[in-house]
């Protein structure tokens, strides 16, 4: 673990993405999606949500999809604020209509304001632009999809080793968005059903996320500069995390450049242990 973390005593760690990896089951949720667009729409959400994919669409994972508007925002990572407005097809608002519309902190709903923070809410946000009102229980089908025989989670190589040697001297926490009896099955099958002091379960990040660290660490008794918040959502447990005083470890495959003293980017949780 980086020396930046070593005097840490809190560790909050997010469960999809983070402590599993993999696309599949997102390509997964987007077919059963497919199935409540009307007819007259389908090649067009395929189309996009491939576009998507391959990084030539508006919607990107670190932004935000306003559903009442269908503009695509662009955010300042670390103050969540709107820098940038684009129509659905990409065309970009004019600066002035932007802050006109967008000059307070955006409140992100789940419904009508969606913070885009991993590859789940990319099939969602284009169902969303095409009409489908509830997502949720393809959102249930994919998650039990994912306990069953066809799908193979993609474990991370030194991850439950590295977990059980950090639980030795550290206090380590999952909160997730992912309801109990998912999580305890997706546990169960990375064999990490011990690994945690404490589960937080239907955590509603990132409207919840700030009130569930202020009382993990009232709870645990710490400081904000001894707690590390890990996830591969930088909306749902980065930003949140450097705006309270604590430290985030921020997992993109990308590495993207993002310098901030509290801050640490790292490819895979596997390169931390």
């Amino acid at each position: 673990m980086d020396e930046m973390f070593e005097h840490s005593k809190l560790f909050i760690f997010d469960l999809d993405g983070t402590l599993y990896e993999g696309t599949d089951h997102f390509d997964y949720y987007a077919e059963r999606l497919l199935l409540d667009v009307a007819k007259e729409n389908k090649e067009a959400f395929k189309s996009d949500y491939e576009k998507i994919k391959g990084g030539s669409h508006p919607v990107k994972i670190g932004k935000a999809y306003d559903v009442e508007r269908d503009t695509v925002l662009t955010l300042d990572p670390f103050t969540l604020r709107v820098v940038k407005v684009e129509k659905w097809n990409g065309e970009k608002w004019t600066d002035e209509k932007r802050i006109d519309v967008y000059s307070n902190l955006v409140s992100f709903d789940f419904e009508s304001m969606i913070a885009i923070g991993d590859g789940w809410w990319l099939p969602f946000v284009v169902a969303k632009h095409y009409g489908i009102k509830d997502c949720y229980p393809r959102y249930v089908e994919t998650k039990e999809y994912m306990v069953t025989e066809k799908f193979e989670l993609e474990e991370i190589p030194g991850v439950r080793e590295g977990l059980m040697l950090l639980k030795e001297s550290k206090k380590i926490v999952l909160v997730t968005n992912s309801d109990i009896d998912d999580v305890g099955r997706l546990l169960k099958e990375l064999n990490l059903d011990e690994a945690f002091e404490h589960v937080v379960t239907s955590a509603k990040k990132p409207s919840r996320t700030v009130e569930i660290f202020k009382k993990l660490m009232k709870q645990y008794a710490v400081s904000p500069e001894e707690v590390v918040s890990i996830g591969d959502n930088f909306i749902n447990e980065i930003a949140p995390a450097i705006q309270l005083g604590m430290k985030g470890i921020y997992i993109d495959p990308l590495e993207k450049e993002l310098q901030h003293s509290q801050l640490k980017v790292v490819r895979s949780l596997g390169d931390l242990f």
